[in-house]
This record gives structure tokens, sequence and C-alpha cells, in this order.
């Protein structure tokens, strides 16, 4: 893989609890995440980078383009990653062309501009709990959109739903819809490795070492739906959002500490 020939210096975040880092960290010690993490990744090599994430949990495509597109703009990146449409993917209505519309309104703004874009493939939601096993075809759907949408502007798309690690239960949080910490780890040592970052290298693909954990049982899937899921649709029923009254965790360009 080709290395990166001049440092980034202006990074730019935008999407949804993902990107906001939901699931490393919480909101009182404050949240880590995907870019967090490659915001550090490149100041090891060029402590000169500023960084800033829009990003905000709940949010649909079309809220973040809506929402974050602009102040993105506004910021001039020379990087960015554009992450979002699993809230839609978990919507009892889904249009994947709707969504990639979305994406790709996003990806031809921020190239246009000449930053260089970044994106990810989702994995099956099936695989890391069987409940969600009938959304594997608008996941294929979507990520199949993603990459088409990305070929026609130049946005590197990091296949991370192709690995079998990503579906490994210690990468996720007890939630199973956000990555835990070693979870945005591997994502972010993904996206360093995408950009040919020195020191990066594949090892983000290779499976885990066995540690026995067994199978989930059926009481532990009920635990999970009762602790996590019943809340989840509760808040969609009542027309709610775990990102309302949220704004971006870091707005401005700003240097990054280690």
């Amino acid at each position: 893989m080709p290395r990166a020939e001049q440092p980034y210096v202006r990074y730019v975040a935008l999407g949804d609890s993902q990107t906001e880092g939901l699931g490393d960290g919480d909101d009182t010690i404050g949240l880590r995440g995907l870019a967090d993490r490659l915001a550090e990744h490149l100041a090891l090599h060029n402590p000169g980078v500023r960084y800033a994430n829009l990003a905000v949990r709940g949010r649909l495509a079309g809220q973040v383009r809506a929402e974050q597109l602009a102040p993105a703009l506004a910021l001039c990146p020379d990087l960015a990653t554009v992450v979002a449409g699993v809230n839609d993917v978990l919507r009892p209505r889904f249009d994947a062309d709707e969504v990639a519309g979305h994406l790709e309104a996003m990806f031809a703004a921020l190239t246009a501009q000449g930053a260089h874009v970044m994106t990810l493939t989702f994995p099956d939601l099936g695989r890391i709990t069987p409940l969600a096993r009938p959304l594997a075809p608008r996941v294929s759907a979507l990520n199949d959109r993603i990459r088409t949408a990305a070929g026609r502007h130049g946005v590197v798309v990091v296949e991370t739903g192709h690995h079998p690690v990503v579906t490994d239960p210690r990468l996720w949080s007890a939630d199973r819809l956000h990555a835990g910490p070693l979870g945005h780890e591997r994502i972010a040592a993904s996206l360093a490795d995408a950009l040919g970052l020195p020191g990066s290298d594949d090892s983000w693909t290779h499976p885990l070492p066995p540690d026995g954990t067994p199978r989930p049982t059926l009481a532990a899937e009920l635990r999970w739906a009762a602790a996590f899921l019943g809340p989840w649709l509760g808040r969609r029923l009542r027309g709610r959002s775990s990102g309302d009254a949220r704004t971006a965790k870091r707005p401005e360009l700003l240097p990054v500490r280690p």
C-alpha cells in the first residue's frame, strides 16, 4: 500500500454515535472513539494536526448531511471521514438509495473542496446479535451503494465488513450496537492503514486469540433485549433519539493531545 506522501493538518469527522465515540468511554469521563483514535495516529507523525468531530449520536444520514456538512466545509479539511447509515438501517422504513444519496452528496461536496475523504462498510449485524439477522439484506444493499457512490468521487472505502474479526463480541460494547474500546481501536487502525501512515499495517484484520468465551444463551439474549433493545424501541415509538438536544463534542479544529 502506498504511504502517505504529506501529513494532513485539518481532519474533520462527520457521522453518528460510532464517530462520536459511544462504547469507548462514557459521558462522565468523556468519549474517545474511532475518530479520536485516528487523530492520535495522525498526531504521532504530525504534531501540528488539528481535529474536529461534528458527529452526534442517533443521527440519520440525512441529518448528518443537513447538520454537519456545511460546518465541515467551513473548516476546510484536507482529511474527512464520513460514517453514517446504520441508524437508517435500524428504522422500519429504509431506502438504501435515499441513504446513499445523502452520503454521496457529502462525498461530492468534500472532495470538490479538495478533502481526502474516507468511509467504511458495515458488518452483518446478525453475526453480532441473532435478533438482527433480518437486517442483513439492508446492510448488504447499503454497503453496495456506498462502494458505488465512493467510486464516483475518489473516496476511500475501508472494507471493515469483510473480515471475520469485526463480529468478535470482544470488539463490541455490551449494547452490541456500538464498538467497544478494542473495536474503536481496530477501526482507527484500519483507517490509518488505508491512509498509509507510517507504522500502520493490516494487523487490524487479524483474529483475536481464543479465550473460550461461550456462545450466548437464550437467557443472555433475553437479558440483552430487556436492557438495550427495549429502551431503544421505546425511544423510536415516542419519536425520541439518544441525540436529542445534543451537539457536536468538538466543533472546532483543535490540537490533538495523545
